[in-house]
């Protein structure tokens, strides 16, 4: 039995994040990147047999990105907070990188708008590393290489 190596596995340790190439900075965790087809049921009439399942439209989830706070953080909450002056959807990036640096994959996000910010829990009876979660959404994506 041979077995091989895929020496390209996509191991993401790090989510790099740019909108219209602003860099927001390296994320411990991205969640939320996948789409949906929306199905419509139709009955036929005189078709007793099934129900048409037709494809409609996709739906696209929030996507979810979570990291320690850091310098970054600063530039994140001014982009968020550009909503209230009358925001324009903009284009995104998300680039899962290696340890080393390598982009393992990559994704351009379409219409990108900041949905929400969660910023860290403040206890001191329970010393914890601090976080932030930004979550965006969009119209879709598309993976590039």
């Amino acid at each position: 039995m041979v077995i091989t190596q895929d020496l390209d596995t996509a191991v993401g340790v790090s989510f790099v994040v740019k909108i219209d190439d602003e860099d927001l900075g390296v994320f411990s965790s991205c969640e939320g990147m996948n789409c949906e087809v929306v199905m419509e049921s139709r009955e036929e009439g005189g078709n007793n047999a099934f129900v048409w399942q037709l494809p409609s439209r996709l739906k696209y989830a929030n996507i979810k990105l979570s990291r320690p706070l850091g310098p970054s953080t600063a530039k994140l909450a001014s982009w968020v907070s550009s909503v209230a002056a009358g925001y324009q959807r903009k284009t995104g990036v998300i680039q899962a990188m290696r340890a080393d640096g390598t982009i393992v994959a990559e994704w351009s996000l379409i219409d990108v708008v900041p949905v929400r910010w969660t910023g860290p829990s403040l206890n001191s009876d329970q010393p914890k590393v601090l976080t932030e979660t930004l979550e965006i959404a969009h119209h879709g994506f598309q993976a590039k290489g």
